[in-house]
């Protein structure tokens, strides 16, 4: 079975981030949101590390050694942009700035609980950074990340069993093979990659999912 590649789940997901939204992106998958921005829309990307108006990442060419994001990745600047000190970016993302955050995590559960971090594994997955306080700041979470571990272990599941970033903040979900929203009564599929069959989402799926009534094909460039 043929699923995204991350930059395609990236593409997919900058796709729904809506004109003049201020945007902050973790570490992973969703730092390569900031490539594939619709270029008709204004949408202001936002680093914890003191960055407002975060543009490409830099080529090979363009690097400049002090512009760095939270993920340590080289980055351009958007025209007009701003630069300030961590605590200035923590005041704009606890104060209630920041629109839409995109972070990676290990499990989601259909209320919108979700855990990006373990302690036991410091050095082998993500670490809880600034992800609470995202995730209470922002007026929306969304998580980008693989439907299954490497092992075929759900990451959609009915509880987490690592330890909470946040209690129901997430709204909706890209992975791999499908994008899937959190609603009152729990997981739904509103698109689904062609050549996965229901049967094949909900079997990869660690918790009961709905198929929306309009579900549609989950489609992606070559990247």
């Amino acid at each position: 079975m043929g699923v995204l590649t991350r930059q395609q789940m990236a593409w997919r997901a900058a796709q729904d981030i809506h004109d003049g939204a201020y945007v902050n992106l973790g570490i992973g998958i969703p730092v390569l949101v900031g490539d594939y921005l619709p270029e008709d829309r204004e949408i202001i990307l936002q680093s914890e590390n003191g960055i407002l108006g975060i543009g490409p990442t830099a080529s090979d060419n363009a690097i400049d050694i002090d512009l760095v994001d939270a993920g340590s990745q080289h980055v351009t600047l958007q025209s007009g942009a701003a630069l300030t000190d961590s605590a200035g970016a923590f005041d704009m993302i606890i104060g209630g700035h920041i629109d839409i955050t995109m972070l990676g995590a290990f499990q989601v559960a259909p209320n919108g609980d979700f855990a990006n971090w373990d302690a036991k594994l410091p050095h082998k997955g993500p670490l809880v950074g600034g992800a609470m306080d995202l995730a209470s700041g922002a007026r929306e979470v969304r998580v980008i990340m693989a439907h299954t571990t490497k092992q075929g272990e759900p990451r959609l599941v009915v509880e987490c069993s690592y330890p909470l970033t946040a209690p129901r903040v997430v709204t909706k979900i890209y992975t791999d093979i499908a994008v899937v929203e959190i609603t009152p009564n729990g997981f739904v599929a509103r698109e689904i990659l062609d050549g996965v069959s229901a049967d094949d989402l909900r079997e990869k799926t660690g918790a009961p999912i709905d198929i929306a009534p309009d579900c549609a094909t989950l489609t992606a460039p070559e990247l």
